[in-house]
Protein backbone atom coordinates (compact mmCIF):
# COMPACT_ATOMS: atom_id res chain seq x y z
CA UNK A 1 0.00 0.00 0.00
CA UNK A 2 1.67 3.54 -0.85
CA UNK A 3 2.70 5.94 2.18
CA UNK A 4 0.63 9.17 1.58
CA UNK A 5 1.58 12.47 3.38
CA UNK A 6 4.90 11.01 5.43
CA UNK A 7 7.08 14.04 5.60
CA UNK A 8 6.19 17.09 7.91
CA UNK A 9 8.19 20.33 7.64
CA UNK A 10 10.80 19.63 9.41
CA UNK A 11 11.67 16.42 6.49
CA UNK A 12 11.23 18.96 4.24
CA UNK A 13 13.14 21.59 5.65
CA UNK A 14 16.11 18.83 5.94
CA UNK A 15 15.53 17.82 2.70
CA UNK A 16 16.34 20.97 1.26
CA UNK A 17 19.33 21.25 3.26
CA UNK A 18 20.74 18.29 3.13
CA UNK A 19 20.80 18.31 -0.49
CA UNK A 20 22.30 21.16 -0.91
CA UNK A 21 25.14 20.52 1.77
CA UNK A 22 27.73 18.03 0.04
CA UNK A 23 31.60 18.23 -0.17
CA UNK A 24 31.81 21.82 -1.94
CA UNK A 25 31.91 24.12 1.07
CA UNK A 26 35.53 21.69 2.25
CA UNK A 27 36.85 22.36 -1.21
CA UNK A 28 35.89 24.63 -3.83
CA UNK A 29 37.15 28.16 -1.62
CA UNK A 30 40.58 27.68 -3.24
CA UNK A 31 39.76 27.56 -7.03
CA UNK A 32 37.46 30.63 -5.76
CA UNK A 33 40.34 31.89 -4.19
CA UNK A 34 43.10 31.28 -6.68
CA UNK A 35 40.18 33.25 -9.19
CA UNK A 36 40.01 36.41 -7.75
CA UNK A 37 42.84 36.63 -5.42
CA UNK A 38 41.13 38.32 -2.08
CA UNK A 39 39.53 37.51 1.24
CA UNK A 40 37.12 40.06 0.23
CA UNK A 41 36.12 38.65 -3.28
CA UNK A 42 36.15 35.12 -1.63
CA UNK A 43 33.59 36.28 0.79
CA UNK A 44 31.62 38.18 -2.02
CA UNK A 45 31.61 35.46 -4.10
CA UNK A 46 30.06 32.92 -1.39
CA UNK A 47 27.52 36.12 -0.57
CA UNK A 48 26.36 36.78 -4.11
CA UNK A 49 25.77 32.78 -4.56
CA UNK A 50 23.72 33.10 -1.25
CA UNK A 51 21.59 35.81 -2.58
CA UNK A 52 21.18 33.90 -6.03
CA UNK A 53 19.87 30.93 -4.69
CA UNK A 54 17.73 32.69 -2.10
CA UNK A 55 15.83 34.76 -4.36
CA UNK A 56 15.46 31.39 -6.49
CA UNK A 57 14.19 29.98 -3.64
CA UNK A 58 11.72 32.78 -2.57
CA UNK A 59 10.12 32.66 -5.40
CA UNK A 60 10.22 29.35 -6.19
CA UNK A 61 7.71 29.03 -3.49
CA UNK A 62 4.85 30.44 -5.53
CA UNK A 63 5.54 27.93 -8.05
CA UNK A 64 5.55 24.90 -5.60
CA UNK A 65 2.05 26.39 -4.10
CA UNK A 66 0.69 26.85 -6.89
CA UNK A 67 1.30 22.67 -8.56
CA UNK A 68 1.54 21.24 -5.14
CA UNK A 69 1.93 17.68 -6.85
CA UNK A 70 5.08 15.02 -7.49
CA UNK A 71 7.58 16.59 -10.12
CA UNK A 72 8.43 20.09 -8.71
CA UNK A 73 10.25 21.82 -11.68
CA UNK A 74 9.15 19.24 -14.70
CA UNK A 75 5.51 20.33 -13.78
CA UNK A 76 6.12 23.98 -13.37
CA UNK A 77 7.67 24.08 -16.65
CA UNK A 78 4.94 22.13 -18.32
CA UNK A 79 2.49 24.75 -17.29
CA UNK A 80 4.44 27.68 -18.06
CA UNK A 81 5.44 27.41 -21.08
CA UNK A 82 4.54 23.68 -22.87
CA UNK A 83 5.09 19.72 -22.48
CA UNK A 84 8.01 20.21 -24.88
CA UNK A 85 9.82 22.59 -22.17
CA UNK A 86 8.92 20.30 -19.61
CA UNK A 87 10.60 17.29 -20.94
CA UNK A 88 13.96 18.96 -22.03
CA UNK A 89 13.80 19.76 -18.63
CA UNK A 90 13.52 15.98 -17.20
CA UNK A 91 15.66 14.87 -19.79
CA UNK A 92 18.42 17.05 -18.88
CA UNK A 93 17.83 16.45 -14.87
CA UNK A 94 18.32 13.09 -15.53
CA UNK A 95 21.07 12.50 -17.99
CA UNK A 96 22.84 15.41 -16.25
CA UNK A 97 21.68 17.18 -13.59
CA UNK A 98 20.66 14.86 -10.95
CA UNK A 99 22.14 11.73 -11.99
CA UNK A 100 25.64 14.10 -12.64
CA UNK A 101 25.38 15.52 -9.34
CA UNK A 102 25.05 12.31 -7.73
CA UNK A 103 27.80 11.05 -9.56
CA UNK A 104 30.05 13.62 -8.15
CA UNK A 105 29.04 13.47 -4.60
CA UNK A 106 29.50 9.91 -4.76
CA UNK A 107 32.94 9.61 -6.13
CA UNK A 108 33.81 12.79 -3.49
CA UNK A 109 32.08 10.49 -1.15
CA UNK A 110 34.71 7.45 -1.37
CA UNK A 111 37.45 9.69 -1.98
CA UNK A 112 37.13 10.95 1.62
CA UNK A 113 36.49 7.08 2.53
CA UNK A 114 39.38 6.85 1.01
CA UNK A 115 41.71 8.30 3.37
CA UNK A 116 40.41 6.26 6.17
CA UNK A 117 40.41 2.89 4.03
CA UNK A 118 43.77 3.66 1.75
CA UNK A 119 42.74 0.46 -0.20
CA UNK A 120 39.86 1.98 -1.16
CA UNK A 121 41.54 5.69 -2.23
CA UNK A 122 41.38 7.08 -5.92
CA UNK A 123 44.87 6.28 -6.22
CA UNK A 124 44.62 2.02 -6.10
CA UNK A 125 43.33 2.18 -10.09
CA UNK A 126 41.95 -1.21 -10.67
CA UNK A 127 41.72 -0.59 -14.45
CA UNK A 128 43.36 0.51 -17.18
CA UNK A 129 42.68 0.91 -21.19
CA UNK A 130 44.81 3.19 -22.79
CA UNK A 131 43.77 6.73 -20.97
CA UNK A 132 40.12 5.23 -19.64
CA UNK A 133 41.20 3.99 -15.69
CA UNK A 134 39.02 3.20 -12.99
CA UNK A 135 39.92 3.24 -10.02
CA UNK A 136 38.46 1.97 -6.25
CA UNK A 137 36.79 5.33 -5.43
CA UNK A 138 35.22 4.84 -8.25
CA UNK A 139 33.94 1.55 -7.47
CA UNK A 140 33.31 2.45 -3.96
CA UNK A 141 31.34 5.46 -5.08
CA UNK A 142 29.18 2.85 -7.29
CA UNK A 143 28.58 0.79 -4.45
CA UNK A 144 27.49 3.88 -2.30
CA UNK A 145 24.95 4.88 -4.53
CA UNK A 146 24.02 1.19 -4.67
CA UNK A 147 22.97 1.40 -0.80
CA UNK A 148 21.35 4.25 -0.95
CA UNK A 149 18.91 2.93 -4.03
CA UNK A 150 18.20 0.02 -1.89
CA UNK A 151 17.56 1.71 0.86
CA UNK A 152 15.10 4.32 -0.74
CA UNK A 153 13.12 1.18 -3.16
CA UNK A 154 12.29 -0.43 0.42
CA UNK A 155 9.83 3.06 1.23
CA UNK A 156 9.94 6.55 1.88
CA UNK A 157 10.23 6.12 5.89
CA UNK A 158 13.28 4.14 5.12
CA UNK A 159 14.62 7.22 3.64
CA UNK A 160 13.47 9.29 5.74
CA UNK A 161 15.54 7.78 9.15
CA UNK A 162 19.11 8.51 6.52
CA UNK A 163 17.76 11.41 5.99
CA UNK A 164 16.80 13.08 9.71
CA UNK A 165 20.39 11.10 10.80
CA UNK A 166 22.57 11.91 8.36
CA UNK A 167 21.44 15.72 7.87
CA UNK A 168 21.28 16.08 11.76
CA UNK A 169 24.63 15.33 12.40
CA UNK A 170 25.93 17.09 9.44
CA UNK A 171 24.76 20.07 10.07
CA UNK A 172 25.45 19.95 13.78
CA UNK A 173 29.42 19.11 12.85
CA UNK A 174 29.27 22.18 10.25
CA UNK A 175 27.99 24.17 12.88
CA UNK A 176 30.63 23.16 15.25
CA UNK A 177 33.97 23.69 12.96
CA UNK A 178 32.94 27.03 12.39
CA UNK A 179 32.47 27.72 16.06
CA UNK A 180 35.67 26.18 16.86
CA UNK A 181 36.99 27.90 13.77
CA UNK A 182 36.25 31.34 14.76
CA UNK A 183 35.84 31.93 18.58
CA UNK A 184 38.40 28.75 19.68
CA UNK A 185 41.35 27.94 17.38
CA UNK A 186 41.29 31.12 15.21
CA UNK A 187 43.67 34.04 14.92
CA UNK A 188 43.16 36.93 14.99
CA UNK A 189 46.42 37.86 13.19
CA UNK A 190 45.54 35.94 10.86
CA UNK A 191 42.05 37.35 10.57
CA UNK A 192 43.79 40.74 9.81
CA UNK A 193 46.32 39.47 7.98
CA UNK A 194 43.96 38.46 4.99
CA UNK A 195 42.45 41.71 5.09
CA UNK A 196 45.48 43.73 4.87
CA UNK A 197 44.91 43.66 1.24
CA UNK A 198 41.13 42.12 0.99
CA UNK A 199 40.45 43.25 -2.83
CA UNK A 200 43.74 42.37 -4.49
CA UNK A 201 43.20 42.16 -8.18
CA UNK A 202 45.52 39.09 -8.52
CA UNK A 203 44.54 35.83 -10.51
CA UNK A 204 46.43 32.37 -10.01
CA UNK A 205 46.40 30.07 -13.48
CA UNK A 206 48.30 27.25 -15.31
CA UNK A 207 50.42 27.59 -18.05
CA UNK A 208 51.24 25.37 -20.84
CA UNK A 209 53.62 22.96 -18.77
CA UNK A 210 51.31 22.96 -15.69
CA UNK A 211 53.34 25.76 -13.90
CA UNK A 212 51.42 28.02 -11.58
CA UNK A 213 51.62 31.45 -12.81
CA UNK A 214 50.05 34.60 -10.83
CA UNK A 215 48.94 37.80 -13.15
CA UNK A 216 47.14 40.81 -12.49
CA UNK A 217 43.26 41.21 -13.11
CA UNK A 218 42.01 44.34 -14.83
CA UNK A 219 38.23 45.32 -13.78
CA UNK A 220 36.52 43.83 -16.39
CA UNK A 221 38.51 40.37 -15.80
CA UNK A 222 37.64 40.21 -12.54
CA UNK A 223 33.94 40.21 -13.08
CA UNK A 224 34.60 37.26 -15.20
CA UNK A 225 37.13 35.56 -12.51
CA UNK A 226 34.38 36.37 -10.16
CA UNK A 227 31.66 34.28 -12.55
CA UNK A 228 34.17 31.85 -12.69
CA UNK A 229 34.41 31.25 -9.13
CA UNK A 230 30.43 31.13 -8.74
CA UNK A 231 30.92 28.01 -10.72
CA UNK A 232 31.88 26.07 -7.74
CA UNK A 233 29.91 28.19 -4.98
CA UNK A 234 26.46 27.85 -6.92
CA UNK A 235 27.15 24.20 -7.48
CA UNK A 236 27.69 23.69 -3.48
CA UNK A 237 24.35 26.02 -2.79
CA UNK A 238 22.59 23.36 -5.15
CA UNK A 239 19.67 21.21 -5.29
CA UNK A 240 17.47 23.30 -2.73
CA UNK A 241 14.48 22.55 -5.03
CA UNK A 242 14.86 18.61 -4.91
CA UNK A 243 12.16 18.83 -2.15
CA UNK A 244 9.59 20.03 -4.86
CA UNK A 245 10.00 17.29 -6.70
CA UNK A 246 8.74 14.63 -3.72
CA UNK A 247 5.44 17.43 -2.83
CA UNK A 248 2.88 14.34 -3.05
CA UNK A 249 4.61 12.58 0.14
CA UNK A 250 4.72 15.59 2.27
CA UNK A 251 2.60 16.85 4.61
CA UNK A 252 0.02 20.34 3.51
CA UNK A 253 2.36 20.86 0.56
CA UNK A 254 1.06 24.38 -0.32
CA UNK A 255 2.18 25.70 3.29
CA UNK A 256 5.19 23.55 4.19
CA UNK A 257 7.62 23.24 0.74
CA UNK A 258 7.44 27.23 0.52
CA UNK A 259 8.36 27.43 3.99
CA UNK A 260 10.85 24.54 3.96
CA UNK A 261 12.36 26.28 0.55
CA UNK A 262 13.39 29.56 2.49
CA UNK A 263 14.22 27.73 5.98
CA UNK A 264 16.65 25.46 4.74
CA UNK A 265 18.50 27.32 2.00
CA UNK A 266 18.55 30.88 5.21
CA UNK A 267 19.87 27.74 7.14
CA UNK A 268 22.89 26.65 4.46
CA UNK A 269 23.70 30.13 3.11
CA UNK A 270 24.63 31.43 6.57
CA UNK A 271 26.91 28.42 7.07
CA UNK A 272 28.57 28.50 3.92
CA UNK A 273 29.01 31.92 4.97
CA UNK A 274 30.47 31.40 7.90
CA UNK A 275 32.80 28.25 6.87
CA UNK A 276 34.56 30.47 4.98
CA UNK A 277 35.02 33.50 7.62
CA UNK A 278 36.41 30.66 9.98
CA UNK A 279 38.70 29.33 7.09
CA UNK A 280 39.60 32.91 7.21
CA UNK A 281 40.23 33.42 11.13
CA UNK A 282 42.41 29.53 10.47
CA UNK A 283 44.41 30.01 7.09
CA UNK A 284 46.00 32.61 4.92
CA UNK A 285 44.09 33.35 1.90
CA UNK A 286 47.48 34.15 -0.43
CA UNK A 287 49.87 30.86 -0.57
CA UNK A 288 52.30 29.27 -2.69
CA UNK A 289 51.80 26.07 -4.48
CA UNK A 290 55.10 24.57 -2.82
CA UNK A 291 54.13 25.68 0.55
CA UNK A 292 56.05 23.64 2.86
CA UNK A 293 53.33 23.27 5.58
CA UNK A 294 49.40 23.83 5.86
CA UNK A 295 49.64 27.71 6.79
CA UNK A 296 52.21 28.09 3.93
CA UNK A 297 50.38 27.00 0.90
CA UNK A 298 46.99 28.65 2.20
CA UNK A 299 43.70 28.55 1.45
CA UNK A 300 44.37 28.90 -2.53
CA UNK A 301 46.90 25.95 -2.67
CA UNK A 302 45.41 23.64 -0.03
CA UNK A 303 46.54 19.90 -0.83
CA UNK A 304 44.31 18.21 -3.06
CA UNK A 305 42.04 21.75 -2.92
CA UNK A 306 40.88 20.56 0.90
CA UNK A 307 40.67 23.35 2.41
CA UNK A 308 38.38 21.39 5.19
CA UNK A 309 40.62 19.71 5.79
CA UNK A 310 43.43 22.43 5.83
CA UNK A 311 41.36 24.50 8.55
CA UNK A 312 40.99 21.43 10.39
CA UNK A 313 44.55 20.36 10.43
CA UNK A 314 44.90 24.29 12.03
CA UNK A 315 42.33 22.73 14.97
CA UNK A 316 43.17 19.61 15.24
CA UNK A 317 46.69 18.34 14.35
CA UNK A 318 47.33 15.07 12.79
CA UNK A 319 44.14 13.88 13.52
CA UNK A 320 41.81 16.68 11.39
CA UNK A 321 42.30 14.34 8.13
CA UNK A 322 40.52 11.93 9.83
CA UNK A 323 37.89 13.73 11.30
CA UNK A 324 37.47 15.76 8.38
CA UNK A 325 37.48 12.71 5.99
CA UNK A 326 34.55 11.31 8.49
CA UNK A 327 32.47 14.79 8.32
CA UNK A 328 32.29 14.81 3.99
CA UNK A 329 31.47 11.12 4.65
CA UNK A 330 28.50 11.83 6.63
CA UNK A 331 27.84 15.32 4.43
CA UNK A 332 28.12 13.77 1.59
CA UNK A 333 26.10 10.18 1.81
CA UNK A 334 22.98 12.65 3.41
CA UNK A 335 23.40 14.60 0.16
CA UNK A 336 22.98 12.21 -1.82
CA UNK A 337 20.27 10.40 -0.17
CA UNK A 338 17.89 13.26 -0.68
CA UNK A 339 18.65 13.62 -3.97
CA UNK A 340 18.24 10.36 -4.78
CA UNK A 341 15.09 10.05 -2.71
CA UNK A 342 13.39 13.16 -4.58
CA UNK A 343 14.91 12.86 -7.73
CA UNK A 344 12.60 9.51 -9.17
CA UNK A 345 9.36 11.82 -8.49
CA UNK A 346 10.20 14.17 -11.44
CA UNK A 347 10.88 11.00 -13.79
CA UNK A 348 7.40 9.10 -12.78
CA UNK A 349 5.94 12.46 -13.47
CA UNK A 350 7.07 11.95 -17.30
CA UNK A 351 6.20 8.61 -17.53
CA UNK A 352 3.00 9.19 -16.62
CA UNK A 353 2.42 11.53 -19.50
CA UNK A 354 3.53 8.93 -21.98
CA UNK A 355 7.35 11.19 -22.32
CA UNK A 356 9.31 7.81 -20.42
CA UNK A 357 9.85 4.56 -19.83
CA UNK A 358 6.27 3.37 -19.22
CA UNK A 359 7.62 1.09 -16.02
CA UNK A 360 8.87 4.38 -14.45
CA UNK A 361 5.30 5.21 -13.74
CA UNK A 362 4.30 2.73 -10.78
CA UNK A 363 5.24 2.62 -7.62
CA UNK A 364 6.60 -1.02 -6.04
CA UNK A 365 4.85 -2.67 -3.81
CA UNK A 366 6.47 -0.27 -0.59
CA UNK A 367 4.93 2.80 -2.43
CA UNK A 368 7.93 4.35 -4.33
CA UNK A 369 8.62 4.49 -8.07
CA UNK A 370 11.24 1.20 -7.95
CA UNK A 371 11.62 0.99 -11.83
CA UNK A 372 12.79 4.76 -11.61
CA UNK A 373 14.95 4.23 -8.91
CA UNK A 374 16.67 1.48 -10.66
CA UNK A 375 16.99 3.28 -13.78
CA UNK A 376 18.39 6.48 -11.71
CA UNK A 377 21.29 4.06 -10.05
CA UNK A 378 22.12 2.48 -13.78
CA UNK A 379 23.14 5.97 -15.07
CA UNK A 380 24.63 7.56 -11.92
CA UNK A 381 27.34 4.66 -12.29
CA UNK A 382 27.96 5.35 -15.38
CA UNK A 383 28.42 8.70 -14.88
CA UNK A 384 30.67 7.85 -11.77
CA UNK A 385 33.52 6.23 -14.35
CA UNK A 386 33.23 9.02 -16.67
CA UNK A 387 34.89 11.61 -15.15
CA UNK A 388 36.68 14.05 -13.01
CA UNK A 389 34.73 15.59 -10.36
CA UNK A 390 35.50 19.65 -11.75
CA UNK A 391 34.29 18.67 -14.83
CA UNK A 392 31.07 16.89 -13.78
CA UNK A 393 30.70 20.25 -11.61
CA UNK A 394 30.95 22.69 -14.73
CA UNK A 395 28.90 20.41 -16.92
CA UNK A 396 26.17 20.04 -14.26
CA UNK A 397 26.03 24.25 -13.27
CA UNK A 398 25.33 25.30 -16.77
CA UNK A 399 22.17 23.53 -17.32
CA UNK A 400 20.82 23.95 -13.96
CA UNK A 401 21.34 27.74 -14.26
CA UNK A 402 19.73 27.64 -17.61
CA UNK A 403 16.38 25.77 -16.24
CA UNK A 404 16.21 28.10 -13.45
CA UNK A 405 16.32 31.04 -15.27
CA UNK A 406 13.47 29.50 -17.36
CA UNK A 407 11.33 28.72 -14.23
CA UNK A 408 11.67 32.09 -12.49
CA UNK A 409 10.89 33.44 -16.00
CA UNK A 410 7.30 31.27 -15.44
CA UNK A 411 6.41 32.98 -12.29
CA UNK A 412 5.82 36.24 -15.02
CA UNK A 413 4.22 34.00 -17.56
CA UNK A 414 1.77 32.00 -15.28
CA UNK A 415 1.06 35.66 -13.77
CA UNK A 416 -0.64 36.34 -16.62
CA UNK A 417 -1.63 33.05 -18.20
CA UNK A 418 -3.28 31.97 -15.13
CA UNK A 419 -4.51 35.04 -12.78
CA UNK A 420 -7.04 33.58 -10.98
CA UNK A 421 -5.00 30.48 -10.06
CA UNK A 422 -4.82 29.70 -6.28
CA UNK A 423 -1.50 31.04 -4.88
CA UNK A 424 -1.42 30.17 -1.35
CA UNK A 425 2.56 31.75 -1.30
CA UNK A 426 3.24 34.66 -3.54
CA UNK A 427 6.84 35.32 -4.91
CA UNK A 428 9.05 37.72 -2.10
CA UNK A 429 9.06 40.83 -3.94
CA UNK A 430 7.79 40.26 -7.06
CA UNK A 431 8.25 41.70 -9.57
CA UNK A 432 12.00 42.89 -8.33
CA UNK A 433 13.46 40.24 -6.30
CA UNK A 434 12.59 37.64 -9.36
CA UNK A 435 13.65 39.82 -12.19
CA UNK A 436 16.69 40.54 -9.82
CA UNK A 437 17.55 36.66 -10.32
CA UNK A 438 17.02 36.39 -13.67
CA UNK A 439 19.57 38.98 -14.19
CA UNK A 440 22.23 37.32 -11.87
CA UNK A 441 21.73 34.14 -13.32
CA UNK A 442 21.59 35.13 -17.35
CA UNK A 443 24.95 36.88 -16.18
CA UNK A 444 26.32 33.71 -14.84
CA UNK A 445 25.54 31.72 -18.04
CA UNK A 446 26.67 34.30 -20.42
CA UNK A 447 30.21 34.72 -18.70
CA UNK A 448 30.59 30.54 -18.54
CA UNK A 449 29.46 29.81 -21.82
CA UNK A 450 32.39 32.92 -22.75
CA UNK A 451 34.62 31.19 -20.26
CA UNK A 452 34.03 27.82 -20.56
CA UNK A 453 32.65 26.88 -23.52
CA UNK A 454 34.04 23.71 -23.27
CA UNK A 455 31.91 22.62 -20.44
CA UNK A 456 28.96 23.99 -21.60
CA UNK A 457 28.16 22.84 -25.02
CA UNK A 458 27.67 18.92 -23.92
CA UNK A 459 25.16 20.52 -22.21
CA UNK A 460 23.46 22.60 -24.64
CA UNK A 461 24.02 19.44 -26.82
CA UNK A 462 21.55 17.18 -24.58
CA UNK A 463 19.17 19.62 -24.33
CA UNK A 464 18.89 19.93 -28.42
CA UNK A 465 18.91 15.61 -28.39
CA UNK A 466 16.13 16.07 -26.55
CA UNK A 467 14.24 17.53 -28.95
CA UNK A 468 13.82 14.61 -31.14
CA UNK A 469 13.78 12.15 -28.18
CA UNK A 470 10.47 14.28 -26.95
CA UNK A 471 8.86 13.54 -30.42
CA UNK A 472 9.58 10.05 -30.44
CA UNK A 473 8.18 9.64 -26.76
CA UNK A 474 4.73 11.48 -27.73
CA UNK A 475 4.11 9.41 -30.79
CA UNK A 476 4.71 6.45 -29.00
CA UNK A 477 2.28 7.55 -26.50
CA UNK A 478 -0.16 8.51 -28.74
CA UNK A 479 0.24 4.96 -30.97
CA UNK A 480 0.04 3.02 -27.60
CA UNK A 481 -3.49 5.20 -26.73
CA UNK A 482 -4.72 4.33 -30.15
CA UNK A 483 -4.36 0.77 -29.71
CA UNK A 484 -5.94 0.53 -26.35
CA UNK A 485 -8.96 2.32 -27.90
Amino acid sequence: MQEKKSLNLLDATLIVSGSMIGSGIFIVSADIARQTGGSGWLLLSWIISGIITLFAALSYGELASMFPHAGGQYVYLKNAYNPLVGFLYGWTIFLVVQCGTIAAVAVAFAKYTGVLFPVLSENNILFVVGSFKISAAQLFGIFSILVLTLINSRGINYGKIVLRLFTSAKLLALFGIIVLGIFVYGSSETWSMNWSDAFSLSHWSKDIDGNWIQTNLSAIALMSAVGVGLVGSLFSSDAWNNVTFISGDIENPKRNIPLSLGIGTIIVVSLYLLANIAYLYLLPLTGTPDGVNVFARGIQFAQNERVGTAAAQMMFGGAAAVIMAALIMISTFGCNNGIILASVRVYQAMAKDGLFFEKMKHNNENGVPGFALWIQFFWASLLCLSGKYGDLLDYVMFSVMLFYILTIAGIFILRKKMPDAERPYKAWGYPVVPALYLVLASAFCINLLFVKFSACWPGLLIVAIGVPVFYYWRKKGQAETSLTE
